[in-house]
C-alpha cells in the first residue's frame, strides 16, 4: 500500500482530534474536515463504539438539519454539538480568526466571505478545531487585523467552547485556553521545526522536542480510501478524484 499522501495525512491527524465526540458539525467548501469526520466515524463503527452523528452544510445525504444553519445554531446552544471547525483569512496566536478581509474595517482591500455564526459557534461548542491547509505568515498572524470570532475571553464570561487546536499543511498545535496561546504539539512529514518557526507570524510554546504527527496505518488508510471516500464522493467529488491514489 502507497504511503499516506499530505492530504491524507491531515484528514487522519484531524481524525484522531474527534476522538470521543459524539455529533459533529462541518461548514460548506471543508472536504478535508467532513472526511476526517467520517474517517473517525467509520472506526468508531468497527471499534463497536458510540454512534457518531455527522452533519455536513451543503451535503444532502450527509446532513441531519432539516432546517439548515439555524438549526445547527439552535443544537449548539443547546450543547447537542460535541465538535466543530472554523478556519479564516487570518489566525493570531491568541486564536482570534478574521473572516472579514485585511487591514482596517472597512476600508478593506482583500474580502473574505464574512464572519457569519462563527463567534457564536466558538463560544458554544466544546471542541472547535480550527484548520488551513496554508501555513504562512499571510495567514498566521500576530494578530489579526479585525477579530470575527475571538479565541479567548475574559474571566468571568461564560464560555462552554473554544479552540482547541490548531491544524496545519505543516504542523499541529494544542491551545491552553488558561495561557490563551497555542503549542507546538507535533510536525506533519516533511516539515521541521525551524520551517515552522520560518513560516508563523505568532510565538508558541515549544517542547524541548516536538514529536511527528503519527502516519496512519494500513487499516486505516485501507478504511479512508474505501469506504470514507465512497461516502465522501456525495459531497465533494472533485477533491476525491485529486486524493485517490493513482
Amino acid at each position: 500500500m502507497t504511503p499516506a499522501s499530505p492530504k491524507e495525512h491531515l484528514i487522519c491527524t484531524i481524525a484522531d482530534l474527534l476522538v470521543g465526540c459524539r455529533t459533529i458539525a462541518v461548514g460548506a467548501a471543508s472536504p478535508i474536515p467532513a472526511a476526517a469526520a467520517m474517517l473517525h466515524r467509520a472506526r468508531e463503527r468497527m471499534a463497536g463504539g458510540p454512534r457518531v452523528r455527522i452533519s455536513i452544510l451543503g451535503s444532502v445525504q450527509h446532513n441531519f438539519f432539516t432546517n439548515g444553519s439555524a438549526e445547527l445554531f439552535d443544537s449548539a446552544a443547546q450543547g447537542r454539538i460535541d465538535a466543530f471547525f472554523l478556519g479564516g483569512g487570518q489566525i493570531d496566536g491568541q486564536a482570534n480568526i478574521n473572516l472579514v478581509g485585511t487591514e482596517p474595517y472597512p476600508e478593506t482591500p482583500v474580502r473574505w466571505p464574512g464572519s457569519f455564526g462563527s463567534s457564536f459557534l466558538y463560544f458554544v461548542v466544546p471542541k472547535v478545531i480550527l484548520f488551513r491547509e496554508d501555513h504562512s505568515r499571510r495567514v498566521l498572524v500576530d494578530k489579526v487585523d479585525f477579530i470575527s470570532a475571538p479565541g479567548v475571553s475574559d474571566p468571568g464570561t461564560y464560555r462552554p467552547g473554544g479552540p482547541h487546536a490548531l491544524v496545519t499543511g505543516k504542523a499541529l498545535f494544542d491551545f491552553d485556553r488558561d495561557a490563551g496561546r497555542f503549542q507546538l504539539a507535533g510536525l506533519h512529514p516533511g516539515h521541521d521545526l525551524q520551517s515552522v518557526i520560518d513560516n508563523t507570524g505568532f510565538e508558541f510554546a515549544k517542547a524541548v522536542r516536538t514529536p511527528n504527527t503519527p502516519p496512519p496505518d494500513a487499516d486505516t488508510l485501507e478504511l479512508l480510501r474505501g469506504e470514507v471516500l465512497e461516502t465522501l464522493t456525495e459531497t465533494y467529488p472533485k477533491f476525491v478524484d485529486q486524493i485517490q491514489p493513482g
